[in-house]
């Protein structure tokens, strides 16, 4: 599966090690890369601390940066490789956590608006599983300032949607990899088998762990 992927997603909760693992990937592969931009959203830092007050704001500028990255993308195909942290659905998904239900509707209306009719879909998609107290042990460890009021119980709750979204998507092939006992960012052995199992995957849904 892996030699025939020229547009790659790696996705999963806060803290799960997506936007490393894409880094490595993309390195091994030679490929492109698409990285989301949490650092240019001007309102994130202040949503972790007022989450009611600044979550529309925060919603609609993450939804704007990856639709511009996403129509500047480009053709993806034979001769382009593409590793990307993040699939266009995650907006919905952390829209449904964070929003009340009126800003819900006004945000799904904004978002029918401005998407593309056709958006091009990734060829694989790697998903990182964790649990919430291994998650915030991550975050807690990078120190990003933006970050430092996060809780678990949010990362609960983000953690419960991915499950959910992931249990029932099928745009593209799906390998779901336990992030909580493995360790392909940083352990050379970790990453080695997963890239072994990536090239082997044959299913069209795959789960990589120490017990399977």
């Amino acid at each position: 599966m892996l030699d025939k992927a020229h547009y790659i997603v790696v996705e999963g909760p806060i803290g799960a090690g997506k936007t490393s693992l894409a880094r490595r990937l993309a390195e091994r592969l030679q490929s492109e890369t698409l990285f989301e931009q949490a650092e240019h959203n001007p309102f994130l830092s202040r949503f972790y601390q007022d989450p009611e007050r600044w979550a529309m704001a925060t919603q609609l500028s993450f939804l704007y940066q990856r639709m511009d990255q996403l129509a500047a993308l480009g053709p993806i195909g034979e001769e382009r490789r593409l590793v990307s942290d993040f699939i266009i659905d995650k907006d919905k998904l952390f829209a449904a956590q964070n929003l009340s239900t009126d800003e819900l509707a006004l945000y799904q209306r904004i978002h029918d608006d401005i998407k593309p009719a056709q958006t091009t879909q990734p060829d694989l998609v790697v998903y990182l599983q964790a649990r919430p107290e291994r998650l915030m042990e991550r975050i807690r460890k990078r120190g990003l300032d933006a970050e430092r009021h996060i809780t678990e119980a949010y990362l609960q709750q983000i953690a419960d949607r991915y499950t959910r979204y992931f249990y029932q998507y099928e745009a593209a092939p799906l390998f779901i990899v336990d992030a909580g006992q493995l360790n392909p960012v940083d352990n050379d052995e970790d990453f080695e088998m997963l890239l072994a199992r990536l090239r082997d995957m044959r299913g069209y849904r795959e789960f990589f762990g120490y017990g399977g």
